[in-house]
């Protein structure tokens, strides 16, 4: 993929933004002193916990809905979630009057169940990893003449995401360093994509959990590998990723580096977080931190973006790492 390709991404978050502005909020980017103080860089929090429904997702979902056709909203939308996708899908559904099901694996949290309930979707349970649950729920929505609408996998969910990168790229115009959680990769596509296209020498550090590191293992394998997933703190970015997948050629370009981190340093990157920045994370974004904090000897003086894609948190993971 060249750069014209990741450029046209670029221009579609840029439409996405002037599409969903009633739907998302502009979250902040705030600046930590703690975490600075700590790590010798100028550390800022993009503070995505802080969205509608808990997380970035919402960015995505609200844009592909919001672009569906006549015909496509009467028939309904089906997705499929390990919880904050499902949530920004039902959230939006409910603001834009179209009706769906979403499907999401068996030990998804409670908490996320419920927030998805919460929003007027309805929930059904089917498989145990990520990407069982995709091509369950891409199975079910061409059983019912039902739209599919991918977590990732999704040129304008991609561009819904990018414009998180949009709005970083207006609160502090130059980055150096960028730390993202990945998991089916739409995030970082789209954030990257919009930052690079500004600022070619920021660099993208891509953040995966150890149990689950399927994009990190396919970039270096050259192809999407087939790989089970073990449980994690980050189970929103836990599971497969689809053999199609648009994101895999943009993670391979767009990101610099990608960077693992073991569960004992996702809880204890959740742990600081709560007593430096006195807010709740979800375990995905406790491994971008986790991994920013991996490399901190790399980092002094420079101006880093910490991605802090979601807070959904159940209460009983909250009394493990606590």
């Amino acid at each position: 993929m060249d750069e014209l390709q990741f450029t046209g991404v670029a221009a579609a978050a840029r439409e996405a933004s002037q599409r969903i502005v009633q739907l998302v909020r502009e979250t902040p980017l705030d600046y930590s002193f703690r975490f600075s103080a700590a790590t010798g860089a100028e550390v800022y929090f993009k503070l995505e916990n802080l969205q509608y429904t808990g997380s970035f997702k919402l960015r995505g979902a609200a844009n592909r809905l919001a672009t569906l056709t006549a015909a496509q909203r009467e028939a309904g939308c089906v997705a499929a979630s390990s919880g904050n996708h499902g949530a920004a899908v039902a959230y939006a559904m409910r603001k834009l009057g179209i009706r769906g099901v979403i499907f999401v694996p068996e030990q998804t949290s409670t908490a996320k169940v419920e927030a998805i309930r919460s929003y007027g979707g309805d929930v059904r349970f089917f498989g145990t990893d990520g990407l069982d649950t995709e091509l369950h729920a891409r199975e079910f929505a061409d059983e019912h003449g039902m739209f599919y609408l991918s977590p990732y996998n999704d040129p304008e969910v991609i561009a819904g995401q990018g414009t998180c990168g949009i709005e970083i790229a207006s609160q502090l115009p130059q980055v150096d360093v960028l730390y993202v959680a990945v998991g089916g990769g739409g995030l970082v596509s789209g954030v990257a994509s919009v930052l690079r296209s500004d600022n070619p020498g920021i660099r993208v550090v891509g953040c995966q959990p150890e149990a689950s590191a399927v994009m990190a293992h396919s970039v270096q394998a050259g192809r999407i590998v087939d790989e089970a997933s073990r449980p994690t703190l980050s189970d929103g970015t836990a599971g497969g990723i689809e053999q199609d997948a648009i994101t895999f050629d943009l993670c391979r370009t767009l990101v610099d580096e990608f960077v693992l981190v073991s569960e004992a340093e996702i809880g204890a990157a959740m742990r600081q977080f709560v007593d430096f920045e006195h807010q709740l994370i979800e375990g995905a974004a406790g491994v971008a931190l986790a991994a920013m904090l991996k490399q901190t000897d790399a980092l002094v003086g420079r101006k880093v973006v910490v991605l802090i894609c979601g807070g959904n948190v159940g209460r009983d993971t909250l009394k493990r790492i606590l």
